[in-house]
């Protein structure tokens, strides 16, 4: 559902790019934060898609095309390399394709040379952990809860100033790559209020993770110096990154509930332990051990005991989708 959206804003973004101009007689198409399951195409697929459809619709010659998928190194590029494959056409229209491994908090192409980036439930995801906890070892997600509640304010600023210096970044990389008038699409899991959030994102982790901690199944000391790399910003916080970087224009944006297009039968405390799993296994493996097993009967039993928690936990989440173009 989050992917239709983003697929009505790139077709609009590639009718800007196609029809702004003169047709370039070569495009580049970027994905950054590709993943490599069967999402990974996705989005660069639309973008292909769109621009044959526009010069076909107005018996126009197709541009060559160059479609690059980006993730962290260590992502499973075997697997994307060979689904990349289905997008390379036996004559012309001319599609080729590759990867860019590497973070989206430095340059991945050359200058003047990205007509449209794409990317996918991947900006909340930070360049690191904020700074000031870490050096000064305040955590991130106390398990007393009335601590949790007075540095709950410290804690959500620290995060907020390392997102704002992030994205800003992002954008300001994103303005030497991409060409006069390229676009973005984007999509980010944020929140829905202004201001200071009131939470962590990922307070659902969090909060699974302190039961355990004080039913002695992970190391309290290990705990209290874990930190998630990820922040939800609101539509405002972004509006404003926006304009105070200067290099885009924001042409559209739309904010849903996080939860809003499934089936609410499919939302069980097992459907949303592996959700979670699916997301956050890889770093609280590397902090905590092979612990997702308990993770998940623990989270089960959380919410099996009191469903009302899954609702109450993921209030105020919201999908983030918007378009800019380099101004």
């Amino acid at each position: 559902a989050q992917q239709n959206r983003m697929k009505l804003l790139i077709e609009r973004a590639i009718i800007d790019l196609c029809s702004s101009t003169l047709l370039p007689d070569k495009m580049v198409i970027a994905d950054l934060g590709c993943s490599s399951g069967p999402n990974a195409l996705a989005l660069v697929s639309v973008a292909v898609e769109a621009i044959h459809g526009y010069c076909l619709q107005f018996q126009q010659p197709p541009p060559e095309l160059c479609v690059f998928l980006n993730d962290l190194p260590d992502n499973d590029f075997n697997t994307v390399v060979k689904s990349l494959v289905t997008l390379r056409r036996i004559n012309d229209p001319v599609v080729l394709t590759g990867v860019t491994p590497g973070s989206f908090y430095e340059r991945l192409f050359i200058s003047s040379s990205v007509h449209l980036v794409c990317s996918s439930s991947s900006l909340h995801w930070l360049s690191k952990p904020p700074e000031f906890l870490t050096r000064n070892q305040i955590p991130a997600y106390y398990i007393d809860e009335h601590a949790r509640r007075e540095n709950l304010p410290m804690v959500l600023e620290a995060y907020a100033q390392q997102f704002r210096n992030d994205f800003r970044h992002f954008l300001e990389l994103r303005a030497k790559e991409l060409v006069p008038g390229g676009q973005m699409v984007v999509s980010i899991i944020g929140r829905h209020s202004d201001g200071i959030a009131p939470f962590h994102i990922w307070d659902i982790l969090a909060q699974v993770l302190s039961l355990m901690a004080s039913e002695g199944v992970i190391d309290k000391a290990k705990f209290d110096s874990f930190y998630v790399p990820v922040y939800g910003p609101s539509k405002e916080d972004l509006r404003e990154i926006i304009q105070d970087e200067g290099s885009f224009s924001i042409k559209e944006f739309l904010v849903h509930d996080f939860l809003s297009d499934l089936d609410s039968a499919l939302v069980t405390p097992s459907w949303i332990a592996n959700q979670i799993r699916a997301v956050y296994e890889q770093i609280v493996v590397q902090h905590f051990g092979d612990v997702m097993d308990e993770f998940v009967r623990i989270a089960e039993r959380r919410w099996n005991l009191d469903g009302s928690l899954l609702q109450e936990e993921h209030a105020g989440l919201a999908m983030l989708t918007l378009s800019v173009a380099k101004a």
